[in-house]
């Protein structure tokens, strides 16, 4: 994919998770891709943090926006290339500071096939 694409793709990414459509989202992954987060390894420590298959990741995100119903994440920054999209966002959650966070999408043939999130 061109790094366009991928930009494009990213904004689709941020659309669908604003929305809380977990369906739309899912879709934009592989069937085998995987997301590793610092949160997921607080709330699940039996994952080391990472989650594997559109399965998991519809589950967790639905878990998420019930836990969170108000959570967004504001575009501070996106830069892609052919393979990858780097984003930046600040994580509005109900009752929590505004929290910067980084997330990185590996991209094949159309479809994520990795994301990975960091933050303090």
């Amino acid at each position: 994919m061109s790094a366009s694409e991928n930009f494009s793709l990213a904004r689709q990414w941020l659309s669908a998770f604003n929305a809380h459509d977990v369906d739309a989202l899912v879709a934009l992954y592989a069937e085998d891709a995987t997301h590793t987060s610092p949160k997921i390894r607080v709330l699940h420590p039996e994952t080391g943090g990472k989650l594997v298959g559109k399965t998991a990741l519809s589950r967790w995100w639905k878990e998420a926006n019930a836990r969170l119903p108000g959570l967004r994440y504001e575009e501070t920054a996106l830069t892609a290339s052919e393979e990858r999209v780097f984003m930046e966002y600040l994580r509005h959650a109900p009752g929590e500071p505004p929290l910067p966070v980084a997330e990185v999408l590996d991209v094949r043939d159309g479809k994520i096939v990795a994301s990975r999130v960091y933050h303090g």
